[in-house]
């Protein structure tokens, strides 16, 4: 499961879409951070075409990814530059998988990459 993580980051990072078809099952349910939903392979490709046409992953680094049972979740940071405007965020995974090592369904959720210490550090 951590490999497949990996290569789906990664072919952000690169914009290459043909990793996509090993990472995903056909009927996945993709829920992204920002509210979107992309139901089934074909629409996770033509979200990351369009996507790719306007924006450009800069980094998407994972500091850990646990795993349990059939699910992973990796905790992580994002950064990009989309229609000229760079942004940045922490942000969460969970993916569940298949018997056949493919993603069935994932799930992000996304935090303020800066943080505040209202008490002090």
């Amino acid at each position: 499961m951590t490999e497949t993580i990996y290569k789906y980051f990664q072919a952000w990072l690169n914009a290459d879409a043909e990793p996509l078809k090993t990472v995903f099952a056909d009927d996945v349910v993709y829920s992204e951070c920002y509210g979107q939903e992309y139901h089934g392979l074909s629409q996770i490709l033509q979200w990351f075409e369009d996507w790719n046409k306007k924006g450009k992953v800069l980094r998407w680094e994972i500091s850990r990814i646990i795993e349990a049972n059939c699910t992973a979740v990796a905790e992580w940071y994002f950064e990009c530059v989309y229609e000229g405007k760079t942004e940045d965020f922490n942000g969460v995974t969970v993916a569940d998988f298949d018997g056949q090592g493919k993603i069935i369904r994932l799930s992000e959720y996304q935090s303020k990459a800066e943080h505040c210490f209202p008490y002090g550090e």
